[in-house]
């Protein structure tokens, strides 16, 4: 990654017209299923859009860009991040920066600080550097799976993607402003535009949160410069934590001395107060949490007669182990796990399968944390379909 991202390279990065977004239905190369719960999960693969390739379309405007799984795929020894250009994406409402003068841009800290302070990206990026590999996973990743059926994009299980992410901890940020007395909350918000009197998108975190080594604001992502649908000029990288706090195009950092009570905390992305975040189908009136940290999970990105593998997240810790189930769940065996590259980062995994007797096999994959924490086998639901974690299965076939 270049050591200064100027105005040049911003706009060759971040140029994104609208007609680009408009057309992108119409330029569409296939068809995929992503076996969502109801039967409807046939949806179109685009290059339309600026920057990516062989994306699942969800919808144009705003952008909903599914990554498919084979995406994901790769041999053990393989590193586990996905590419910029395959790289899911999701933006609240249409008017996302369909171009940013990076010259011009300033990161303005404001509130509760001892001093307001305004800092180009050029100022950012003379500040100490840190990296952290951690996965990206929206808080309605495989919402098109739950039964029955909820409202919201309906995703298959590829809004989600895992890179290296560069750039300085947002502790740092804030002592350049100077954190005054009773602070609370760190409120974070971008670019991108609310329609009429809809409510800006803010997220926050708790101060001490917000002031640990983890939680950085990047502006490179694998080695090159943010891309534009992901973020550019500056994200803010919450690893463990659902994507909900990852804000994008960074533009905005307030101090608050109460909670937040905007509606992106008080009413939007909260889950049942139960210890699943589950609750029956059709429960109401229940009490609620915002949603926070992300459990473990364990995907198949390929099923042979010959191999199964995949890749496996820990949520809010590393990855243990992996265990493929041959006989529906029955039994366990280990799997092989790949490098590791972090507590947040994907791991692959992978277990032969040479030797299975003919016929059909239903086999299923599940992951535990370093924390102890293990995937359960019925899954959750949830009026927001948020957090599905429950174990996967796929079925092989030996001739």
């Amino acid at each position: 990654m270049a050591e200064r991202i100027d105005r040049r390279a911003a706009l060759a990065l971040g140029g994104l017209g609208v007609g680009a977004l408009a057309s992108a239905p119409l330029l569409a190369q296939a068809m995929v299923d992503l076996g969502l719960s109801d039967g409807t999960g046939q949806r179109p693969l685009t290059d339309a859009f600026p920057g990516k390739k062989g994306m699942i379309l969800q919808r144009s405007r705003a952008p909903l860009l599914e990554t498919p799984m084979a995406a994901f795929d790769g041999a053990l020894g393989d590193d586990p991040f996905t590419p910029n250009d395959r790289f899911y994406v999701r933006w609240h409402y249409a008017d996302i920066p369909l171009s940013v003068d990076a010259a011009a841009f300033r990161l303005r800290i404001g509130g509760a600080v001892k001093r307001a302070t305004a800092l180009s990206l050029t100022d950012i990026q003379a500040m100490p550097k840190v990296e952290v590999a951690a996965v990206n996973q929206c808080s309605g990743n495989s919402r098109g799976l739950f039964a029955p059926r909820v409202p919201g994009a309906q995703w298959g299980n590829g809004a989600m993607g895992n890179a290296r992410w560069t750039g300085v901890r947002l502790r740092d940020l804030l002592d350049r402003a100077g954190v005054a007395p009773g602070v609370v909350q760190v409120k974070l918000s971008g670019l991108d535009q609310a329609p009429g009197e809809a409510p800006k998108f803010a997220k926050s975190l708790a101060l001490d949160h917000a002031r640990t080594d983890e939680v950085i604001v990047a502006y490179g992502m694998n080695g090159a410069a943010l891309p534009l649908l992901n973020g550019f000029p500056l994200r803010l990288i919450v690893p463990g934590y659902y994507s909900t706090y990852w804000i994008k195009a960074l533009d905005s950092i307030e101090l608050l001395t109460a909670p937040d009570t905007g509606f992106w905390m008080e009413k939007a992305y909260r889950i049942p107060a139960t210890a699943d975040a589950g609750v029956k189908p059709g429960a109401k009136d229940f009490a609620t949490v915002p949603i926070g940290r992300m459990p473990p999970r364990a995907f198949f990105t390929r099923t042979t007669p010959q191999e199964a593998r995949g890749i496996a997240l820990g949520g809010d810790a590393g990855v243990a182990k992996v265990e493929v189930s041959l006989d529906g769940g029955q039994s366990w065996k280990a799997a092989q796990l790949g490098p590791d590259h972090g507590p947040y980062s994907f791991r692959r995994w992978a277990m032969p399968l040479a030797g299975l007797p003919r016929g059909s096999h239903e086999i299923a994959v599940r992951t535990v944390n370093t924390r102890g924490v293990g995937q359960k086998a019925t899954p959750i639901w949830n009026p927001g379909g948020y957090m599905r974690s429950s174990i996967e299965t796929a079925r092989v076939v030996v001739a």
